[in-house]
């Protein structure tokens, strides 16, 4: 969350503690509220309506009100001997009618009626259901009020639930069983009285460009609002806060950007890149032809490059990516490929070395002349192997350095950097990018890699200082994958003929991935040891069966992977290391157990993995769970397309963009508390223009309120970082 510590704002930076004190503000932490601006920015999910006068009939069903009304009757209906009790109550407006129904013990029902009988008129506060074609409330929340209007008892709840019969909202917040939304209302309270009434900390073209109120009206607005659209406009005011402070700190660092001076790397036309392209076995597609012009246009500037490229699974993103390194070898320079993993680190450098065959032979004998050294750096590599990668990185014989973390490491030094390629970004925080660009003498160019599709909102907000570059083509020869969806609850007997599938398959020479989302076994399902076990001895049996998994020691993942790529073994029970990267274009066939543990773009990237040979694949996510209308769904549209970019919208509509952006894009340090990239693209592009403009206004970032909120920004993607490595 943002952090404001202008002065003419510095209450907000106050601990909760100063203004509610320590018990008080140890409950709030479970809300990720620390400090009062934390607070004042924790909304109500929803308003509750309270006047004097309900109209009964203008209630709907699914609606949460707050009703006035007097209690017309009361009927007691005993449940006997294993069955509750109920209290029939009915209210009336003095025209219509509105049942609330209570259940419980004896006792309690008949302290229900007493309390019930005690006022003139109730409020009551519930969600309208509907039974036998009548509205009802079932055990609503409720306080009595006497003739005079005082409420009736005394409590924290009843004194909040009273106020709606003087005010026209009431806020239901986001509340911990400690801290019910009625003591949430009452710290709000108190924290708004806090706010001096200072200036706002963005300049007033600001406010103006963007047509939201100043900060202090807005959270009144939202606290303590006359009418639900000023409710809604405060909202908005402190919304556009988060989006203009994420979109301002893009901006400033593409200006910084654009300041640095980085080395031209110009492709020559007969070195390594030459030689690469001469000894492919396959035609580029269009689309990579064009990226990779833009690409080589812009290493050839003294700008260092700043560019994310995308691209659909299988769509040729890594050729592109060596075709560029190569460039600047060419040119002189050397190159770091930074990857999540050690699986998909090992599978770049085997992929890499692949394609440029002799030409990654270095200076060994029958090498080509242009030959460069590819070394690869993780932490699991024996000391020896380890001393000898970072010497030919620091050396300047290793062109291209492929590695996990371990590149991030002090050791690790470069004779020239000059560019620097990221694999699935969003593993990494920002900070990382960083020290890796810190080991070059001059700024090195930056390419950015993922094989997510990402929705145009969400790039703009988490990439928004990377130009972005997209590969939808896919390469001539890439096979069609047919997806089926196997119902392991109501059709068992699909399941056992999934296994049958993958031996059929295996029989004809092919290999199959079968993936599990978990390690062990749980009450919520089978792990990738047990069923690895139960294939091999029963529904398998006399095929070659391997199993990975990140727990495995370095040397055992890279083995098993190494004999399943190289046919080795038929089948590979593996978790989702597999997920990216891995290339085995024997393998035509992917079961994906428990496919209801996966969201719709990781199940697009595993279905990836297979049907990159010279035979069409076939990939069965098999469920227990498809009784859930939302998970038939999910499953069912993975099944129907095979659009990456389609399924990323949708991903995105369905998991939230909390779980699409990654743990540390959300969660208690997200800068996105309120904004959400599905509902607000709008106002996401309205505060990237003003930000373009406050850039241009203020490139010394004088003004207080800019400068708190890009530090705000960046010492979270630090922290991030810190908590990632």
């Amino acid at each position: 969350m943002v952090t404001w510590r202008t002065q003419s704002f510095g209450e907000l930076n106050a601990p909760v503690a100063d203004v509610l004190g320590a018990r008080t503000a140890k409950d709030l932490e479970k809300l990720h509220i620390h400090t009062v601006g934390d607070l004042l920015r924790h909304l109500p999910r929803r308003y509750l309506s309270g006047t004097e006068l309900t109209e009964l009939a203008t209630l709907t069903e699914g609606e949460h009100v707050a009703v006035m009304a007097k209690v017309s009757r009361t009927n007691v209906v005993n449940g006997g001997r294993n069955r509750p009790s109920r209290l029939e109550v009915t209210l009336t407006d003095g025209h219509g009618y509105l049942a609330v129904t209570f259940f419980g013990r004896e006792h309690l029902v008949e302290y229900w009626q007493r309390e019930l009988g005690k006022g003139v008129r109730g409020i009551f506060v519930g969600k309208v259901g509907r039974f036998r074609d009548s509205l009802q409330l079932t055990h609503p929340e409720f306080v009595m009020l006497d003739a005079s209007g005082s409420i009736v008892g005394s409590s924290e709840k009843k004194q909040l639930i009273a106020t709606m019969s003087r005010s026209a909202l009431v806020g239901m917040y986001p509340a911990t069983a400690k801290l019910p939304t009625w003591k949430v209302a009452e710290c709000c309270r108190l924290a708004l009285a806090t706010l001096s009434g200072a200036d706002d900390p963005w300049p007033e073209w600001v406010l103006d460009a963007a047509d939201v109120m100043p900060l202090a009206d807005a959270f009144a607005a939202v606290h303590q609002p006359r009418s639900l659209a000023e409710a809604q406009a405060g909202a908005e005011r402190l919304r556009f806060d988060e989006a203009f402070a994420t979109q301002l700190t893009m901006a400033y660092r593409r200006a910084d950007a654009s300041t640095h001076t980085a080395i031209p790397r110009r492709a020559t036309s007969d070195g390594l890149l030459a030689a690469l392209d001469a000894g492919l076995p396959f035609t580029l597609t269009e689309g990579q032809q064009v990226v990779s012009d833009t690409l080589f246009h812009e290493l050839d500037r003294a700008r260092p490059m700043q560019r994310l490229l995308q691209g659909e699974v299988g769509s040729g993103k890594t050729v592109v990516a060596l075709r560029a390194m190569l460039a600047v070898v060419d040119a002189g320079g050397q190159c770091a490929l930074l990857a999540p993993t050690e699986v998909l680190a090992q599978q770049h450098y085997a992929t890499i070395r692949a394609l440029m065959g002799d030409l990654a032979g270095g200076r060994l004998l029958g090498s080509p002349e242009v030959a460069t050294d590819v070394v690869l750096l993780t932490g699991s590599l024996p000391a020896a192997a380890k001393r000898e990668a970072l010497l030919r990185a620091a050396s300047g014989e290793a062109g291209i350095v492929i590695g996990t973390h371990a590149l991030l490491h002090d050791k690790v030094q470069f004779a020239d950097l000059g560019f620097i390629v990221i694999d699935e970004q969003h593993r990494f925080g920002v900070e990382q990018r960083g020290v890796l660009s810190d080991k070059a003498s001059a700024r090195p160019h930056v390419l950015v890699l993922t094989a997510t599709p990402i929705p145009r909102s969400v790039a703009m907000t988490i990439f928004g200082d990377l130009d972005v570059s997209t590969l939808a083509e896919l390469p001539s020869g890439r096979q069609v994958v047919g997806t089926v969806v196997v119902d392991a609850k109501r059709r068992p007997g699909w399941v056992e003929r999934a296994w049958q599938r993958v031996v059929e398959e295996v029989g004809q020479g092919r290999q199959v991935f079968v993936v599990v989302p978990r390690i062990k076994s749980s009450d919520d399902g089978m792990g990738v040891v047990d069923l690895a076990a139960e294939l091999s001895a029963v529904h398998l049996a006399g095929l070659r069966v391997g199993m990975l998994h990140g727990q495995l020691p370095s040397d055992v993942k890279e083995q098993t992977m190494a004999a399943f790529g190289a046919g080795d073994l038929d089948v590979l029970v593996a978790t989702t290391v597999i997920e990216v990267g891995v290339d085995v274009p024997n393998a035509t066939m992917m079961v994906i157990w428990d496919a209801d543990r996966f969201g719709i773009s990781q199940l697009h990237q595993l279905r990836g993995r297979i049907g990159r040979g010279a035979h069409p694949g076939v990939c069965l996510l098999i469920s227990s769970a498809l009784d859930d209308r939302t998970i038939e769904d999910r499953l069912g549209a993975v099944a129907a397309t095979t659009d990456g970019f389609a399924l990323a919208e949708l991903d995105l509509v369905q998991r939230r963009e909390g779980d699409v952006l990654g743990a540390e894009q959300s969660g208690g340090r997200s800068s996105l508390r309120l904004l959400s990239v599905l509902e607000h693209a709008e106002i996401i592009g309205i505060a990237k223009t003003i930000a373009a403009q406050a850039v241009q206004r203020d490139p010394a970032r004088t003004t207080p309120g800019f400068q708190d909120a890009v530090t705000s920004i960046e010492q979270l993607a630090a922290g991030d970082w810190l908590e990632l490595s």
